[in-house]
């Protein structure tokens, strides 16, 4: 197990120059697209960021993973393709430790960091201001709560 890992993080390493090449750059990129679009929805619809319900809300973490899985999948499965055929072109077999790895890294981690982060940026962009609860009406009070804030 410990000589597949450390062959695993050794190839990783050694496809920057490789055949395929363009690949570790394209399928974080299409994971991170899927992510800022996920996050957006996320931030619109007021839920909060994606691991920290993965990790704490066992009753939304099912519907959560499976709608992540939906956004992500493809990308996965590609990642598996292409490194299985990285992998016969360059070592003449498959190795499926370094496989789900390198598949790992390249789609799932990309897309897991950066949904929740982009749910709290746009959330802290658009803020909800104690003004007057609208996002996007920083500083304005309503005519409502200026005749509240007279009263007290």
């Amino acid at each position: 197990m410990e000589e597949a890992l450390r062959r695993g993080w050794e190839n990783l390493f050694g496809r920057l120059d490789g055949p395929m090449s363009f690949r570790l750059i394209m399928q974080p990129a299409v994971a991170i697209v899927f992510a800022i679009r996920a996050g957006l929805k996320d931030a619109r619809h007021g839920q909060p960021p994606f691991l920290w319900v993965v990790f704490s809300n066992p009753g939304q973490r099912h519907e959560l993973l499976r709608q992540g899985w939906k956004d992500v999948g493809t990308v996965f499965i590609v990642a598996l393709i292409l490194d299985s055929i990285y992998q016969v072109i360059v070592h003449s077999g498959i190795y499926t430790l370094e496989l789900l790895l390198t598949a790992t890294i390249l789609a799932l981690v990309p897309y897991a960091m950066l949904r929740g982060l982009v749910t709290r940026l746009a959330r802290r962009r658009s803020a909800v201001t104690p003004a007057d609860g609208q996002p996007g009406n920083q500083g304005k009070r309503s005519e409502t709560q200026q005749q509240e804030r007279k009263e007290d």
